[in-house]
């Protein structure tokens, strides 16, 4: 089955001219948050949307979201907050660097990375600094607990910031771009600049996990809601390695599914559901169910507009999207 002939669900999508490229996309409950290049947000709800100028005079380069507010980093150093209401403030500004790294946590913490130095603030408002050995790429808080995980040349570090111990090095030769804990948090894993991924089996060994073969950078990952597969962008479909046994995807071989004439570059799990978004470069989503491998249409190829951002809202009833030409839409499944 191609994506011409799949059952469509383009129906189902509400189209949005966000105005810029998409970087990046959080939900706030009912509305969707798009963050822009040239600094804005844009919230939609309901056919309706609002914009804010959540970085005026700047691009936003990351955003991220707990449900409840929108945290973007942008190249005017500042970490700014948007809420549903449409007011936005600074959370936090640095001098002389981009914020190109962040992560929260449901609890209310936030953690940026601003060159090699890693801020995090508790829900409390304890700020405590950590320097990295090169410039922080990526951070994700652990499922439970304050803990982060800070990806960088040469391996990843684990930081309790509320905590005195020392933090505790991951050892990999190469640059590692972006990280995640898997949901049980038995597994880290990154992006890396040569076309690969690589992991640790936390417990019992630091065991390593080295996922290749891809034609290109993976930098798009996501956790089925189990946490027993990981999907991956950086092909011609989505990549998913088996996470369920205690050795990880070691000795296995990954699926791969909505197989198509371009380059995926997003993919976002459903979070109950074996169903897999897929985005490519050309502009195309896909519905892919894992169990049979059976496809859904959601936007078909269009020239010039290439998906930049992927995210399902928390209840698993709407996916929204964004491109790098200023389009934008929001998939409202039916019941």
């Amino acid at each position: 089955m191609t994506a011409q002939t799949a059952p469509s669900l383009t129906q189902n999508v509400t189209t949005i001219d966000a105005g810029a490229h998409v970087t990046a996309i959080g939900w706030l409950k009912g509305t969707a948050a798009f963050g822009l290049s040239d600094g804005g947000v844009l919230l939609a709800k309901d056919d309706e949307t609002h914009r804010v100028e959540a970085h005026p005079d700047a691009g936003i380069l990351v955003g991220v979201s707990d449900g409840e507010r929108f945290v973007t980093g942008g190249d005017d150093g500042r970490v700014a907050v948007t809420g549903t209401d449409g007011s936005t403030k600074t959370l936090a500004e640095t001098k002389g660097a981009w914020i190109d790294s962040l992560a929260v946590s449901p609890g209310g913490a936030f953690a940026y990375g601003a060159g090699k130095r890693v801020i995090a603030r508790d829900e409390k408002g304890r700020e405590k600094v950590l320097e990295v050995p090169t410039t922080a790429r990526g951070l994700a808080f652990a499922p439970k607990g304050y803990r982060l995980a800070i990806s960088h040349y040469n391996g990843a570090t684990l930081w309790f910031p509320n905590v005195e111990a020392k933090p505790e090095s991951l050892e990999w030769k190469g640059s590692h771009l972006d990280v995640t804990w898997s949901p049980d948090a038995r597994f880290v894993v990154t992006s890396m600049q040569e076309n690969a991924l690589h992991g640790w089996r936390l417990l019992p060994d630091k065991g390593h996990m080295r996922m290749s073969g891809y034609p290109s950078k993976t930098r798009s990952l996501s956790w089925s809601h189990d946490g027993k597969w990981l999907a991956t962008s950086g092909a011609e479909a989505a990549v998913i390695w088996p996470f369920e046994s205690k050795e990880g995807p070691m000795g296995k071989q990954p699926r791969e599914c909505g197989v198509r004439p371009a380059k995926v570059s997003r993919v976002a799990f459903h979070p109950n559901a074996y169903v897999l978004a897929v985005a490519y470069e050309d502009g195309c989503i896909l519905l892919v169910r894992l169990t049979d491998a059976s496809e859904l249409l959601v936007r078909p190829a269009v020239k010039g507009s290439g998906i930049t951002a992927l995210a399902w809202d928390k209840s698993g009833k709407r996916l929204a999207f964004g491109c790098e030409d200023g389009q934008a839409g929001i998939l409202t499944l039916p019941t």
